[in-house]
């Protein structure tokens, strides 16, 4: 009896060192300017263009991703003040809104008030942030940061002073990024290499977990992975650039048949992209295998009833075979079926929650790898 309870007692002892996040599944942005009858308008003046965070050019960029739906809440301050944050494994910086901020996307949001924290430091850098449609800009400040309910000091971030339009419309007040400090706008440290930095978790890694359709569930772990999330073995695939979480992905096969990603290409994992995003004519080849028809804006609708009867997409990386059945990758909603396929206009594959859905990801940073394993 007494072994077990120190096992036990052991057991308890380390899981107090994982750093568990909640994520909210709500209401994208499409679900409700379709229900305001908004969508068509809101689609003509912003464009959907996945690649824009991708684009390297000194500055960090970020998408309006009309699809996003997990959101977490952190806090910054002393005494603290709350912020719901889309956690991004494609980009690196901290950014949230500002009362100095009179955009009309920062009056519906939370905004910080640097003089209620006591702990506030001004920077002595702007920051920029361009998005396929416009930016954000403000500036760089520090302050603690408190995530899952440990304290990161002296947390570089950005305070917004001017927002897109577009920003208007997103669920989440600001960004967490969780890529590496190597694309970080201004160099900045993220907060996952400060938690590290700091002694703030028990491993150098992180995990996700995206829940399917309950809206509670889903997390982020920071300092290790919990087993109950997922089933077999975890896949440990190694990253081929340490900016993005980055890898070589073999082929994309349909019955066996190479659809896309013809001999090899790069893919990146990333939390902040809803969709699978791929080169136009892979992607338009994907759909019309799985028997999708294009409207004009660029969405991939197929006829609901038809879904159990579409084919497993297999996307293989570093050798190992990942499926992705169509009950996954086709989404439902009162307004008709759509694919989870995009067509991001460059070489470069994007695999978003649609496949993070199916795959628990754990981020291996020091290791320079990424683990997946079959979701539960």
């Amino acid at each position: 009896m007494m072994k077990w309870l120190v096992v036990l007692s052991a057991l308890v002892a380390f899981s107090e060192c994982l750093v568990r996040t909640p994520l909210i599944k709500g209401k994208t942005v499409r679900e409700d300017l379709q229900e305001k009858g908004l969508w068509e308008q809101y689609r003509k003046e912003h464009p959907y263009n996945p690649m824009a965070k991708f684009i390297q050019t000194g500055t960090e960029s970020m998408t309006n991703d009309a699809d996003l739906s997990y959101y977490g809440v952190i806090s910054i301050g002393t005494p603290p003040q709350s912020f719901s944050v889309i956690f991004d494994t494609g980009s690196s910086n901290l950014w949230i809104p500002s009362v100095y901020c009179s955009s009309q996307a920062c009056e519906n949001h939370q905004k910080f008030n640097p003089q209620q924290s006591s702990t506030f430091k001004w920077g002595n850098q702007p920051l920029s942030i361009q998005y396929g449609t416009g930016s954000m800009t403000g500036n760089l400040a520090s302050d603690t940061v408190q995530v899952g309910g440990i304290s990161i000091a002296n947390q570089v971030f950005g305070v917004s002073q001017t927002e897109a339009a577009f920003m208007a419309s997103m669920k989440a007040d600001g960004i967490l990024g969780l890529a590496f400090q190597s694309i970080a706008s201004d160099n900045v440290v993220p907060v996952f290499d400060n938690m590290i930095k700091q002694n703030l978790v028990s491993q150098p890694l992180f995990s996700v977990y995206l829940s399917s359709n309950a809206q509670q569930g889903s997390e982020v772990i920071f300092g290790g992975t919990d087993s109950s999330h997922y089933t077999g073995q975890i896949s440990w695939i190694p990253l081929t650039s340490a900016t993005y979480w980055q890898i070589k992905m073999d082929s994309v096969t349909i019955n066996g048949q190479t659809v896309a990603c013809s001999g090899g290409c790069q893919a990146i994992i990333d939390t902040g992209t809803s969709l699978i995003v791929g080169p136009n004519s892979d992607i338009s080849n994907m759909n019309s295998w799985v028997g999708a028809s294009t409207n004009q804006y660029g969405e991939a609708t197929v006829s609901c009833q038809n879904i159990q009867s579409m084919p497993d997409v297999t996307f293989t990386l570093n050798g190992k075979a990942f499926t992705v059945p169509a009950s996954a990758y086709v989404s439902q909603s009162n307004y008709g079926c759509s694919t989870g396929f995009g067509q991001g206009g460059s070489n470069l594959w994007i695999l978003g929650d649609v496949f993070i859905r199916e795959y628990y990801a754990v981020f291996d940073a020091p290791s320079k790898y990424i683990g997946l394993a079959k979701s539960v």
